[in-house]
């Protein structure tokens, strides 16, 4: 069984809203003036003199090692590349001449489609790519300054002291 609810009749006043909006401005202009002149609840950081830290579990953008010869632990094996969920690492093998070894002729990799995962670095067997830069990459206005070479990323790299070639010693 239903119950009915006895409403009051509404006047012109109560429909027009105008009690309801005065009451809304009222409550907006409060917060307003409080955190303008406090600054009580504001959350927001005032970026070039303040900045915001990483949090502990952040990698950065990727770089590629070296050897102590200066030239690219990369062996193009490609297993970078095969791991990667976003498909944005490119790379073209090349084969070295005083060795029975591949490396990469070009490295690209295309931050617009890289979600940073780390499956990369994961997959690596000669620890040639890495995360642990720990800074990230600016933004930029061309679909060409987010393609990062092989160059860029040997750039941030330094010399890795892993064992390569997966010889135990």
């Amino acid at each position: 069984m239903a119950k009915l609810v006895d409403r009051p009749k509404a006047d012109l006043v109560i429909r027009s809203y105008i009690p309801e909006v005065l009451r809304g401005l009222r409550v907006t202009s409060r917060h307003f003036w409080v955190n303008f002149l406090t600054r009580k609840n504001v959350v927001t950081i005032e970026y070039p003199e303040e900045k915001y830290p990483y949090p502990p579990r952040f990698r950065g953008q990727h770089r590629l090692m070296k050897r102590e010869d200066d030239s690219v632990r990369c062996v193009a094996c490609f297993l970078c590349a095969t791991a990667c969920p976003a498909d944005c690492i490119t790379i073209k093998a090349g084969e070295r001449s005083d060795k029975n070894e591949k490396y990469p002729v070009s490295f690209e990799i295309d931050y617009i489609r890289c979600i940073f995962c780390g499956m990369c670095e994961e997959a690596c067997p000669c620890d040639a790519i890495r995360l642990d830069s720990g800074d990230h990459k600016l933004p930029g206005y061309t679909r060409e300054e987010e393609v990062l070479q092989k160059e860029d990323l040997l750039a941030k790299g330094g010399l890795s002291i892993a064992k390569q070639g997966g010889i135990l010693q």
